[in-house]
């Protein structure tokens, strides 16, 4: 299958490892991966702040990026934007009355997928031959979880990871308080609801936790930082691409 990477505007900048993951998984389970360099961010900070013009550009500019037959598949490192696609896109396009753009986001709209999401419903593999020795707890993001619907696809690959210790994590559906313009306009309220994220998370007794999204797992990782817990944040796709060294 010919896959293009979305490696998204937070992961190019401050997440590349889970990016350079998601291509080892895939090319493991061999696909061919391609990186389109004229790529740039989804506009989803734009549309959630009321930046529709800002948005409808970088919505045109995405699609002209993937847009056509030379890809059978757009994958995601990140649920977030994968739901910003699935979810925005097409609203977006009606709202700018394009009719070509229109028919554009339709056709391109069902090929966008979050990594989790493409594995195990769309080629059916939850064993990626992964090899991970560690305590492991797994964070639901809110679009992951409420947008894109990916319900416990994330939890059966990590299921099938070998020497993985997978602790369930309690409230496990509570929102990081991240939620991008969220954490800066409503920092107080951000911050309660990061603090009951890491008591959770500690609770578990895990060395790692893991996410779909590095935005979310930005935020847990500086709150368990800033607490010196010792606790790592690791992207999915990480896991998923590390092997036992022979």
């Amino acid at each position: 299958m010919r896959i293009a990477l979305f490696t998204t505007c937070v992961g190019d900048t401050l997440f590349p490892a889970a990016s350079i993951a998601t291509v080892a998984v895939l090319e493991r389970l061999g696909h061919s991966v391609s990186f389109p360099e004229e790529q740039t961010c989804c506009g989803q900070m734009h549309a959630n702040s009321g930046y529709t013009e800002e948005a409808t550009r970088l919505l045109r500019h995405f699609v002209d990026t993937f847009c056509g037959d030379e890809f059978d598949a757009i994958v995601a490192p990140s649920g977030s934007c994968a739901a910003m696609v699935e979810d925005q896109y097409a609203r977006l396009a009606r709202r700018s009355g394009d009719e070509q753009l229109i028919r554009a986001v339709a056709a391109l709209t069902p090929r966008v997928f979050e990594l989790s999401q493409f594995l195990v419903e769309e080629l059916d593999v939850e064993d990626v031959g992964a090899y991970y020795p560690h305590r492991v707890t797994y964070h639901p993001t809110c679009h992951s979880l409420r947008l894109l619907r990916v319900g416990d696809a994330p939890l059966r690959l990590l299921r099938a990871v070998r020497g993985i210790d997978l602790v369930e994590l309690g409230e496990a559906d509570g929102c990081c308080g991240f939620g991008g313009t969220f954490a800066v306009k409503n920092a107080e309220v951000s911050a309660a609801m990061l603090a009951d994220k890491c008591r959770a998370v500690l609770d578990t007794g895990a060395e790692v936790c893991t996410a779909l999204d590095s935005s979310c797992l930005m935020q847990i990782g500086g709150g368990l930082t800033r607490q010196r817990t010792g606790v790592r944040t690791v992207h999915l796709a990480e896991i998923l691409a590390a092997q036992e060294e022979r």
